[in-house]
């Protein structure tokens, strides 16, 4: 994945500059002329990304990438156009910013990923909308609940993993289609539990005046206490459940002091801290990236941002997002679960090949009186998948594929056998 300059994108039709923006970029990179797409940037992308790290972007691009054969429009909002980036060997995203001069503010490359296909919810089940307000915005939820119910019913705060993904467990940038989120709902409604699923802040629908690089590991947590208070208030529920995927794990393990929980459960959640965990999968990236974050994560570590950053590495480490990578490394998950007073459950898939097995382990040493439990072939999103990394990754985008069974029968068990 190469990353650029990320800028959000939706609507419905492109103007003609950006057309024949395209056309020349089409043009130019298929002719190997990167000084001539270079001619195109405005000045601040000139300065955030000089001619000869755009040169070696591109010669990049091209051994991986292959020719440019043709762009399909996709979606417009100002100031960005989406095409479908049809090349030699891969589908992409490609997203063009344009300034009121036609010069390009922004590029930004993602793997490409079919639209989501809709996820029919149980008949027997109804949404509603949830809107948290914050200081510099709102967090958007949908909460699901049984039609028919008899008395109070206990409610989940399911909590997303880290990265842009929203409220069903989709993230468009990092090519991330898998509907789990959304899907958990409407198992848990069916059996009688109710659920709230949220975007994150600057994620989805979310909306923030806040820039990226603001944002901290902490505003995660308030927004989590903000969205427990909210459902506290709410008469139809007799008890509050948290759970967190991922990064969300950790998220709601800070959440739940102080607050009227009755149970915790991590699914997918880190044992140590998130620095290792990173570092861990970089190892997956070519050596030369692996070096490089390291580089950044010991400037970190000192207090200090890196600015000049590989552009490979912009989708985990680019300037705007290391005060928030700073503020996450500092947690320890082991010594947060520790401390928590409430039942806490542990799952784990044996195939996740992003967080492993051992990380769960972390976990319930720390908590020796957590429920741990290993549920053999789940990934890191919550499916059924082999252990060769490929076919595991290839689960990703496949909406369609369910949940997990053992993963749902785990987490009712546990939430009925709640005082």
């Amino acid at each position: 994945m190469i990353l650029i300059f990320a800028v959000k994108a939706m609507a419905q039709t492109a103007p003609d500059n950006y057309t024949v923006a395209v056309n020349k970029f089409k043009q130019y990179y298929n002719n190997n002329q990167p000084d001539s797409i270079f001619n195109m940037f405005s000045p601040e992308l000139k300065a955030s990304l000089p001619a000869d790290k755009w040169n070696a972007t591109t010669t990049q691009l091209r051994a991986q990438l292959g020719s440019l054969v043709k762009t399909d429009f996709e979606k417009f909002t100002t100031p960005t156009a989406t095409y479908k980036a049809t090349f030699n060997n891969a589908v992409f995203f490609l997203n063009l910013s344009l300034n009121n001069q036609n010069k390009l503010i922004g590029i930004f490359f993602n793997p490409y990923v079919e639209p989501s296909k809709t996820i029919q919810m149980d008949a027997s089940l109804n949404e509603e909308p949830v809107l948290l307000k914050t200081f510099t915005g709102s967090i958007p939820g949908t909460l699901t609940v049984p039609k028919q119910v008899s008395g109070k019913i206990p409610v989940v705060l399911i909590i997303a993993g880290s990265g842009p993904t929203d409220r069903d467990g989709n993230g468009l940038k990092t090519g991330l289609n898998t509907n789990a989120y959304k899907m958990l709902a409407n198992e848990l409604g069916k059996n009688g539990i109710a659920s709230v699923r949220y975007d994150k802040r600057m994620v989805g629908s979310s909306v923030s005046s806040a820039k990226e690089k603001e944002l901290r590991f902490n505003d995660y947590v308030d927004d989590a206490v903000g969205l427990i208070n909210m459902l506290n208030e709410d008469q139809r529920f007799s008890k509050i459940i948290v759970l967190g995927h991922s990064e969300g794990s950790l998220v709601g393990l800070l959440s739940i002091p102080d607050q009227p929980v009755k149970g915790f459960i991590s699914v997918a959640g880190a044992g140590q801290s998130a620095d290792k965990i990173v570092t861990e999968q970089m190892k997956a990236q070519p050596k030369f990236l692996a070096d490089k974050f390291k580089t950044m994560l010991d400037s970190l570590k000192k207090g200090k941002y890196t600015d000049d950053i590989d552009p490979s590495l912009y989708f985990i480490a680019r300037p705007s997002i290391q005060p928030y990578l700073m503020s996450w490394f500092r947690y320890d998950p082991a010594r947060v679960i520790k401390a928590a007073k409430i039942p806490v459950l542990i799952l784990q898939g044996a195939n996740d090949v992003q967080v492993p097995v051992s990380e769960a382990e972390k976990l319930k040493k720390a908590k020796s009186d957590a429920t741990l439990v290993i549920i053999p072939g789940m990934n890191h999103v919550l499916k059924d998948a082999p252990a060769d990394r490929a076919q595991n990754l290839a689960t990703y985008n496949k909406p369609d594929l369910p949940l997990k069974p053992e993963l749902v029968t785990s987490i009712v068990t546990f939430i009925k056998g709640l005082k």
